[in-house]
């Protein structure tokens, strides 16, 4: 039987995505052709709505990556759309307590494991749960938030980290490192896997090195502006 995107994001092999803030199937299709793992598709600071999901879905799917969503918060009600519209999994935000993160992965499992309403037509049968470590008070609860049953790994957001702990979006502050390190030794000794964004190839080795399995390397409105900057710089030479 072929390896599930599930099964190896469970197994922690490594796995590269894209994320995607333009609320578009031809840009989530080709992002998805160029041979990532996933795309995820951010409905909390993006553009994309629900009534997108479908489309954009498929066209990630058809291009061989699998679909993901970044919900807008941590609700049931949040989460339940987005599976039902096509996305394989979720990355909920907001995630700051083992007890919420108790409650979101009940809001991701049918009954008698969680409490998902059943009827969602593009549905997956097991889709999986990533939490987010994106706070001090997150932090403070790793190790009971991923032995909670149903909390398949975390998901890392730097910059939000940084925020919160009062110190630069640079991987070498040592406040954020100290913070990264952390959340990566406890997913080790948890055995479960680590997604966070990488703002470059470079940064995203160093990432995998540490031991980040879900390894986000390029996002499609970055794409866009470093892109056209660089060529736009070289034209006016």
């Amino acid at each position: 039987m072929a390896a599930t995107f599930r099964s190896r994001l469970v197994a922690r092999e490594a796995l590269y995505g894209a994320w995607s803030v333009i609320p578009s199937a031809l840009s989530v299709r080709l992002l998805a052709a160029t041979g990532l793992d996933y795309v995820v598709i951010d409905l909390q600071h993006g553009g994309a709505t629900e009534a997108d999901l479908p489309a954009m879905t498929s066209a990630i799917r058809v291009a061989g990556a699998t679909p993901i969503a970044r919900v807008r918060h941590a609700h049931t009600a949040d989460i339940g759309r987005a599976l039902d519209l096509g996305c394989e999994g979720v990355i909920v935000p907001n995630v700051d307590s083992a007890a919420q993160a108790r409650q979101v992965a009940g809001a991701v499992r049918y009954p008698p494991a969680g409490y998902r309403s059943a009827g969602g037509v593009l549905a997956v049968r097991e889709p999986f749960c990533l939490v987010m470590a994106e706070s001090a008070e997150a932090l403070a609860e790793l190790d009971t938030t991923l032995a909670a049953d149903g909390v398949d790994g975390l998901y890392v957001g730097p910059r939000d980290l940084s925020l919160s702990l009062g110190c630069e979006l640079d991987p070498d502050d040592p406040v954020l490192d100290e913070a990264l390190q952390r959340v990566w030794v406890a997913c080790a000794a948890a055995g479960k896997p680590v997604g966070v964004h990488a703002t470059d190839g470079a940064i995203a080795r160093r990432y995998r090195d540490a031991g980040c399995t879900l390894i986000t390397t390029a996002d499609d409105a970055g794409a866009i502006t470093r892109h056209t900057t660089a060529q736009f710089t070289l034209a006016r030479a």
